[in-house]
């Protein structure tokens, strides 16, 4: 007996306002039974600052207003999570899923979605990780490799004790989804080949001094060669189907 399928759209360099738009409208769809399967959307969007539903004052450290000047959009959206950043070089993916067909749990979903993102790297030659607490994908310091240690940013005074040198975890993924009906969007930014350039204007997804990074920085810490941004959403679109036990059916660049 075939899985079910996982439709996969690979749509590109896309606004924010109108993958949005997009994600809404399939996930209608897949509420009304219109649409008969699962659909995983990967994007990439022009700069821009989201602020889930946990956002905190303080965690955009510029206004609105001057990150507009500056061309990067600010979208009040209805996911979970904090502030999250996209920029050109990232890989969003989007996936549309009816948990009735999986299991109606949103933190088995969230813990899927992780799942999918470690295994995906781990195609490249990237060990991931979870880190308890916090929900996202991590990586730490090969053994063996210097980890270049930095003392996290902090508002509070600086401590004069000695700096543990265990191994450094940094962020390469945030996650963050919004279910109706057991129907979820939005989903996971994975850097890949962003400049991380956006991210000096917030607290990542509020965890102050974290360390965001990319699959491209972390391959060159470890002299591995540097995939293409299209190898890296094949190894994505193939482990989600994975975990969800769901084949891949892949379509042009339209819904």
């Amino acid at each position: 007996m075939p899985s079910p399928a996982l439709h996969v759209h690979r749509l590109g360099l896309v606004p924010y306002d109108e993958a949005w738009a997009l994600q809404k409208d399939t996930a209608r769809r897949r509420i009304s039974g219109e649409l008969a399967h699962d659909t995983l959307l990967l994007v990439q969007h022009p700069p821009v600052v989201t602020l889930g539903r946990s956002t905190k004052p303080g965690h955009l450290l510029a206004s609105a207003e001057s990150l507009e000047a500056r061309g990067i959009q600010v979208r009040d959206v209805e996911r979970g999570g904090d502030v999250t950043i996209h920029e050109p070089g990232q890989l969003v993916a989007y996936p549309i899923v009816d948990l009735k067909q999986h299991k109606q749990d949103l933190h088995w979903h969230l813990r899927q979605l992780e799942e999918a993102v470690i295994r995906a790297l781990a195609t490249v030659g990237l060990a991931a990780e979870r880190v308890a607490g916090l929900t996202g994908v991590w990586i730490g310091d090969a053994p063996g490799l210097d980890g270049g240690h930095r003392e996290p940013v902090s508002r509070k005074p600086v401590s004069r004790k000695p700096v543990s040198r265990k191994p450094v975890s940094r962020k390469l993924a945030s996650i963050g989804v919004h279910a109706r009906d057991w129907v979820t969007w939005h989903g996971v930014a994975l850097n890949v080949c962003n400049d991380l350039a956006t991210f000096d204007h917030t607290v990542p997804c509020g965890i102050d001094g974290v360390t965001m990074t990319t699959v491209a920085r972390e391959c060159t810490r470890r002299g591995l060669p540097i995939p293409s941004f299209a190898t890296v959403e094949t190894a994505v679109a193939q482990a989600f189907a994975e975990v969800f036990s769901l084949t891949v059916v892949e379509h042009a660049a339209t819904v």
